[in-house]
C-alpha cells in the first residue's frame, strides 16, 4: 500500500465554499480512499469469510456547508453500510480516524448493543487508549479505558439499544501532527493492527 499522507490532505478541511472544499478532496483525498478501499475490503473478506465492499464518503446530499470529514468504510453489502456495522478510515482536518461503528440508520442497533452488553470481556481485549463515542459528527470521545473504568461504554451500549440516535464507535485517533510523519508501511501497520483488535468486537456485534 502506497497511503502517506501529507499536510495538504488535512488543509482540504479548511477549503471555503462547498464546491470548492469538494474540488480539493476530489483531488488529494479520494484517490487515497479509493486505495484503502481496495486494500482493506480484501482484508476484511479473508479476516471474516464473507465479501466486504469499499464505499467512498461522496457528500451528494450536502447543498450549501462543506463536508467537516471524509472517509472510506467497509461492509459486507455492495449497495450501502450505514444499516450494518462497518469499519472507516477517515479524515477530519485534526486527525485520522479508524473506527468499528454502528450508526442511527442500523435497523438492528438494539440485537447489536444486548450481544455486546452481554459480552463486555471483549472489551479487555482492545488497547486501552482506543476511544468510544456515542455521536459520529463528534471528533472527541473517551478512552475506553476510563470508559470501562467509570461505566461509561455500558450506559454508551445501553443508549444505543434504547435511543433513536443512539450511536457506537470505537477504535483509534492519530493527530494530524503525527499522521503526517507515518510512512506509508507504517500507516498500513497501524490500519492492520487496529482492524485486528476490532474484529472480535465486530464478530459480536454480529453474533458470529
Amino acid at each position: 500500500m502506497t497511503v502517506k499522507w501529507t499536510n495538504q490532505d488535512f488543509d482540504v478541511f479548511t477549503t471555503p465554499g462547498l464546491e470548492e472544499r469538494m474540488s480539493e478532496l476530489i483531488k488529494h483525498v479520494r484517490p487515497k480512499f479509493e486505495e484503502l478501499g481496495t486494500t482493506y475490503s480484501t482484508y476484511f473478506s479473508v479476516k471474516t469469510g464473507e465479501e466486504f465492499f469499499p464505499h467512498v464518503a461522496k457528500h451528494a446530499r450536502r447543498k450549501v456547508n462543506p463536508p467537516i470529514d471524509s472517509w472510506v468504510a467497509f461492509a459486507p453489502n455492495k449497495r450501502g453500510y450505514k444499516a450494518l456495522p462497518h469499519f472507516e478510515i477517515g479524515l477530519f482536518k485534526t486527525h485520522i480516524f479508524i473506527i468499528l461503528c454502528s450508526i442511527y440508520e442500523a435497523p438492528t442497533k438494539k440485537e447489536i448493543a444486548n450481544s455486546l452488553l452481554k459480552n463486555l470481556n471483549i472489551f479487555s481485549g482492545v488497547p486501552g487508549d482506543f476511544y468510544i463515542s456515542g455521536d459520529h459528527f463528534d471528533p472527541n470521545g473517551i478512552s475506553l479505558s476510563d470508559a470501562i473504568t467509570d461505566g461509561s461504554l455500558e450506559k454508551l451500549l445501553e443508549r444505543l439499544r434504547d435511543v433513536k440516535k443512539g450511536e457506537f464507535m470505537i477504535g483509534i485517533q492519530i493527530p494530524r501532527e503525527q499522521a503526517v510523519n507515518l510512512s506509508a508501511e507504517e500507516f498500513a501497520t497501524t490500519v492492520e493492527e487496529t482492524f485486528d483488535a476490532l474484529l472480535p468486537i465486530y464478530k459480536t456485534m454480529v453474533n458470529v
